[in-house]
């Protein structure tokens, strides 16, 4: 079946779109928010709460699942799906931004990277090949490309070294890959080069992928810098297909994505920062941890209906989180999930109400977004690669 891309609304004023996603697991409407199940689960969250706070689609990643519990015995089980219960679309990573931030665990050549498992310090290879054939024993909806994601900052030979090896390891991806009903995207990188971005956007899109991503961004760049690499590099990417931007996740990131023609998005950071005892709410973070709020018995944030804040306090949550108290972690991820995937309905009900500038502008001008939001993060470990 593969999958379907139909736009329903552009804003006229911003070229945002408002678009429904069909995969052979059910559809999507977009843009959208896609919470990170790394190792095939959200962390705290059963896939019936996930379905509860309104996840249409998550993401699991490669890497973690090669390593353990093995791609063989996932599909000994029946594929990703049925080894975790989670009946939606499945988008996976393709594990090369895992495999690339182990650093000095790494060797890089044309034909794949050598590298070390975090876990054990075991060696292994992952070639596009190999990245591929895993993510069809997962049996994902979405495949990615195996790409090459330089870090920031870097020179400018380093970015195209790095482009031209994801350019030709997309071919050969693409070459590997046998559907299913699994489609694949291609990547773009050239970290904030503007003649490298739009040289590997040439290159990608000539593949005809049915689907394309930005990556190499929200890797420590400031924002409007990542602004403005998506200012000229969206245009470059074709209409009539997805566009998803990688490891972004904070609330100000995602609105202005959006503004600027993104239609998926995804990041660890409300998961993360929920164990660490920090919300998103309409007006920011609020680390509810706090001393402030061991008799504040208000809800999380008094504007939003998940089942956290219909039901509990911040005096409450903060007790359970400061006790060490599973039950706080849950509470604090049900929010923040929550949150984003709210917000996006939000921003898509806007476009198709033709007051998509007014929702950005009212919501940036009251949100009081912080650099702690920014954590540039993609995966959910334990390991060393915990940044996106």
């Amino acid at each position: 079946m593969g999958i379907r891309f139909d736009v329903i609304k552009v804003c006229q004023h911003t070229g945002a779109r408002a678009g429904v996603l069909t995969t052979p697991h059910g559809f999507v409407p977009t843009p959208v928010f896609m919470p990170v199940g790394t190792l095939a689960t959200v962390k705290t969250m059963t896939p019936e709460e996930l379905v509860e706070v309104g996840a249409r689609i998550i993401l699991s990643n490669t890497y973690h699942l090669y390593l353990r519990p093995g791609h063989e015995l996932i599909a000994e089980a029946g594929g990703l799906h049925r080894f975790m219960h989670w009946d939606g679309p499945v988008l996976t990573d393709s594990g090369g931004f895992q495999v690339f931030s182990l650093g000095d665990f790494r060797e890089l050549s044309d034909d794949g990277v050598t590298f070390r498992s975090h876990i054990d310090g075991s060696s292994h290879f992952f070639s596009p090949e190999k990245a591929t054939e895993i993510q069809m024993a997962l049996g994902s909806d979405i495949a990615m490309a195996f790409d090459e994601c330089p870090p920031y900052p870097c020179t400018w030979e380093e970015a195209r070294r790095a482009v031209e090896r994801t350019n030709r390891w997309a071919e050969r991806c693409l070459k590997a890959h046998r559907g299913n009903g699994q489609v694949m995207f291609g990547i773009v990188q050239g970290s904030a080069y503007r003649d490298l971005r739009e040289a590997s956007a040439r290159a990608i899109t000539s593949l005809d992928f049915p689907g394309y991503a930005v990556g190499g961004l929200s890797v420590g760049e400031p924002k409007p810098l990542m602004y403005e690499t998506l200012d000229y590099t969206v245009p470059l990417l074709p209409a009539e297909k997805p566009r998803y931007l990688m490891g972004v996740g904070s609330p100000d990131c995602l609105v202005e994505g959006v503004l600027r023609g993104i239609d998926m998005f995804d990041c660890v950071l409300p998961t993360r920062i929920a164990r660490n005892g920090t919300v998103l709410t309409s007006r920011g973070k609020l680390v509810v941890r706090n001393a402030e709020y061991a008799r504040d018995f208000r809800p999380l944030d008094p504007q939003c209906g998940c089942y956290t804040c219909r039901h509990y306090t911040r005096a409450y949550v903060r007790h359970l989180i400061k006790c060490n108290e599973i039950l706080g972690l849950r509470l604090t991820t049900i929010h923040n999930l929550h949150f984003l995937i709210s917000l996006m309905d939000d921003v898509r009900q806007a476009i198709l109400d033709d007051r998509l500038p007014e929702f950005a502008k009212e919501f940036l001008a009251g949100y009081e977004g912080e650099e702690v939001l920014r954590e540039d993060c993609r995966i959910e470990t334990n390991g060393r690669n915990k940044k996106r």
